[in-house]
C-alpha cells in the first residue's frame, strides 16, 4: 500500500475511534443525567399543574408522561422522543424545550465562535512574540499580560470592559444583541436563528456590522482568560523547542531565521496549546452565564441557568445534553487537528 494511503487509512481509523469514544460517552451521559434528573427533590408533574388540581388529572398526566413507569423504560422513552427531536416541555417557559433549544442556541453560539476566534488569533500573536523574544522586554510584557489574564474571572472582565469601553468612552453598546431599529427587521427575517447569518441572508450588512459591535466586548470577556493561558503555553513551548538539534540544524544550514521559526519550531510547539485551546472553547457556553447577565445577552446560558432555578427538569436535562455534545464535536475535531500536527499521535493508537 501506498505511503499517502496507508496515512490516510490511519487517520480515518483515528477518526472513528475517537468518534465511538465520543458516542460512548454521550450515552453514559445521557443515563447519568437522566437518573440524576429523576431522584432530585420535587414532582415534575406537580410543577406543570396549578394548585389545587385534583389527585385523579394529576395521576393521569404521570401516566401520559410515562412517569408511572420503571426507570430503565422512562429512559428509554426519552431517549426515543430525543432522536425524534422532542426534549420535552418546559415548565419555565411553557413550551417545548426543543423550541428553547433552537431559539437561544444560536445566540450562544455566536458568541463563543467570536470568542474562540479572538482567543486563536490572540494567543498566536501573543505566544509568538513573547517566544521570538524570550527574555526580552516582549516577552516580559505578555507574561505580566497573561498572569493578569489568567487570575481575573470572565465576568469582572466583563464588568471592566462594560464600564471602560461602553460607559466611560462610549466605543460599545453597554449590552444587548442589537440596536433596537433592527431587533424586528431580524425577527421578520429569521432563517438560521444565527443573527450574523440571517443579517446576511437578508442583505442587512448593516444589521452583520451592528451584531458584531455589539458583541465583541462579551466575546473578549469570555475569551481573554485562554488566550492568555494559550499564549503561555505556545511561548514555553517555542522556548523549549528552540534547544532542540533539529532547531540548531537547520540553523547551522543557513537556513532564513524566519523560516526556521514558523515551519520548524511553531508546528511543534503549537500542540500542547492547542490541545487546552479546545477545552477552553467547549467550555465557553457553559462558563458564559454571567457574561451574558452583565451584557443582556440573550443566550442560552442565561436562559438555561434561569431554568434551573426553576427546577425545570426537561430543561437541566436537555441543557446537560447539549453542551456534552457541544464538548464532543470540539474535542474530536482538537483530537483531529493534533493528530494533523503530530502523527505519532494516530501511530501511537495502535500501538505501533
Amino acid at each position: 500500500m501506498p505511503i499517502g494511503d496507508d496515512a490516510n487509512m490511519k487517520m480515518k481509523t483515528y477518526i472513528a475511534r475517537r468518534l465511538g469514544f465520543a458516542l460512548f460517552s454521550l450515552i453514559g451521559l445521557s443515563i447519568l443525567v437522566f437518573y440524576l434528573a429523576r431522584v432530585i427533590p420535587g414532582d415534575p408533574v406537580l410543577m406543570m399543574v396549578p394548585p389545587g388540581t385534583s389527585p385523579k388529572v394529576i395521576e393521569e398526566l404521570r401516566h401520559t408522561l410515562g412517569l408511572d413507569k420503571p426507570l430503565y423504560q422512562q429512559y428509554l422513552f426519552w431517549l426515543e422522543d430525543v432522536f425524534r427531536g422532542d426534549l420535552g416541555f418546559s415548565v419555565y417557559t411553557q413550551r417545548s424545550v426543543t423550541n428553547d433549544v433552537l431559539e437561544y442556541l444560536p445566540i450562544s453560539l455566536e458568541l463563543v465562535v467570536l470568542a474562540a476566534l479572538m482567543e486563536i488569533v490572540g494567543s498566536f500573536l501573543l505566544g509568538v512574540l513573547a517566544g521570538m523574544h524570550a527574555y526580552k522586554w516582549p516577552d516580559n510584557l505578555v507574561r505580566i499580560v497573561s498572569y493578569i489574564g489568567i487570575s481575573v474571572p470572565a465576568f469582572v472582565w466583563a464588568i471592566i470592559f462594560q464600564l471602560i469601553f461602553a460607559l466611560q468612552l462610549s466605543l460599545f453598546p453597554t449590552g444587548g444583541l442589537l440596536d433596537s431599529q433592527y431587533m424586528d427587521i431580524m425577527r421578520a427575517r429569521r432563517v438560521t436563528g444565527f443573527t450574523s447569518l440571517d443579517s446576511l441572508i437578508a442583505g442587512r450588512f448593516d444589521a452583520f456590522v451592528n451584531f458584531v459591535w455589539h458583541a465583541t466586548l462579551p466575546a473578549l470577556a469570555l475569551c481573554i482568560g485562554g488566550m492568555a493561558q494559550d499564549a503561555r503555553i505556545i511561548r514555553a513551548g517555542m522556548v523549549e523547542n528552540k534547544e532542540k538539534e533539529y532547531i540548531a540544524m537547520a540553523k547551522s544550514q543557513g537556513l532564513p531565521q524566519r523560516l526556521v521559526m514558523f515551519k520548524y519550531l511553531l508546528k511543534p510547539s503549537i500542540i500542547p496549546a492547542v490541545t487546552v485551546m479546545g477545552m477552553d472553547i467547549a467550555a465557553m457556553l457553559g462558563n458564559a452565564f454571567l457574561v451574558e447577565k452583565v451584557f443582556m445577552w440573550p443566550g442560552f446560558s442565561q436562559h438555561a441557568i434561569a431554568a434551573m432555578l426553576r427546577s425545570d427538569l426537561n430543561t437541566i436535562v436537555a441543557t446537560v445534553i447539549v453542551i456534552g455534545i457541544i464538548f464532543a464535536i470540539v474535542n474530536i475535531i482538537t483530537d483531529i487537528m493534533v493528530a494533523y500536527l503530530d502523527p505519532r499521535i494516530r501511530l501511537m493508537e495502535k500501538g505501533e
